[in-house]
């Protein structure tokens, strides 16, 4: 074996003791929806106590899943970049913090929600699915980008002309979904596209958790856009 894999081996192994701690794992799922959240609202997600968590928390920023920005006295935690949070959706931390359940709930998330600070569930996994097939979406060496006619689309469909203008400029990545296991579009172009569609009121946040909740003009209008759910 050679040294660099015996350095993976370590590091997998690493990581899956920090994932292995049910605290550990309820605050990164906390944090997958792309808010900064101090130590005491990260104690209260894992139901453990403000030293506990801190001992947590500590594992974490030592282990890079973690950043943390000071503010005064406070310090607030986020995942350490984009590139965490996609790894673990596809290792789907949720079901390692909580077993999945046929709740309602459960079925809101499944069916939309953030990864980190972009579209995922089944209405993420249906946009890049219809996007690619138009041809709308094309990979490149630098990731995913969106064409010119898909820009024209979504200027029909009500996007301020400026923002969309600007999203071929911006390059995403297929992420992995945990619940469907297909792909849907991550990255800076992933970002983008999702708050706009917030911004819009296509989609809303629960009141709690990362489900986003889409208005029935969304839908109309995304299935406008070839995007449609069963």
């Amino acid at each position: 074996m050679t040294e660099a894999a015996s350095l993976n081996r370590y590091q997998l192994a690493e990581l899956g003791a920090l994932l292995a701690e049910p605290a550990r794992a309820a605050m990164l799922l906390a944090l997958m929806d792309g808010r900064a959240r101090p130590a005491g609202e990260l104690a209260r997600a894992a139901s453990v106590g403000a030293a506990t968590a801190s001992a947590h928390l500590k594992r974490l920023l030592d282990g890079g899943l973690l950043g943390v920005h000071a503010q005064g006295r406070h310090r607030y935690y986020r995942l350490a970049g984009d590139e965490v949070a996609a790894w673990l959706e596809a290792m789907a931390l949720p079901q390692i913090a909580r077993p999945l359940r046929p709740a309602s709930a459960d079925a809101a998330m499944c069916r939309a929600r953030t990864c980190y600070r972009h579209l995922a569930g089944a209405l993420g996994v249906a946009l890049c699915d219809a996007w690619l097939g138009r041809g709308w979406l094309h990979s490149s060496a630098d990731g995913l980008q969106l064409s010119q006619p898909a820009v024209e689309a979504l200027c029909q469909a009500g996007w301020p002309e400026p923002v969309a203008r600007r999203l071929p400029q911006l390059r995403g990545r297929s992420c992995l979904d945990w619940t469907e296991r297909r792909l849907h579009v991550g990255g800076p172009l992933g970002v983008a596209l999702t708050a706009s569609m917030l911004d819009l009121g296509w989609l809303r946040r629960a009141e709690r958790g990362r489900a986003l909740l889409p208005s029935a003009d969304g839908l109309r209008r995304l299935a406008t856009l070839g995007v449609r759910l069963d």
